[in-house]
């Protein structure tokens, strides 16, 4: 899947408007401008592939049920920061839709182990420099 053109279904998402944090004067303590946003992963209409790497990542939006929670609160209008909620949930789908390419293990090269050698002799002779003689 190196490119995937997914867009939300709305009944996927749940919008709950909320009071911004921060400065705004009486703006932010009067008008709901916040967005929180709820995505379950679960029952999305996501590839299963997709989900089960957004369901294993380890991210602060992304609970323990399964749904990804996005706080927008940047614009002081209700719209704007929607969809500003809408486009970081494709953005964080989008980002666990591409498949890292698979890690071949290899084997280290005669020069290096041999560069690696001598320098462990190397040392190994400053450290028995610093030892006094036992006689």
């Amino acid at each position: 899947m190196p490119d995937l053109n997914w867009t939300p279904r709305p009944e996927e998402l749940v919008f709950d408007a909320i009071r911004a944090s921060g400065p705004g004067g009486q703006n932010v303590n009067k008008v709901s401008n916040a967005v929180h946003l709820r995505f379950d992963i679960r029952a999305s209409s996501l590839p299963d592939g997709v989900k089960t790497r957004l369901l294993g990542w380890a991210d602060q939006r992304i609970t323990a049920d399964g749904v990804v929670v996005i706080k927008a609160q940047d614009s002081r209008s209700l719209e704007r920061n929607r969809a500003d909620a809408v486009a970081r949930l494709v953005q964080l789908v989008k980002a666990a839709a591409h498949v890292p390419k698979a890690r071949r293990a290899t084997k280290p090269t005669y020069g290096s182990q041999q560069r690696r050698l001598q320098g462990k002799a190397r040392r190994s002779e400053v450290k028995a420099g610093r030892r006094r003689d036992a006689d």
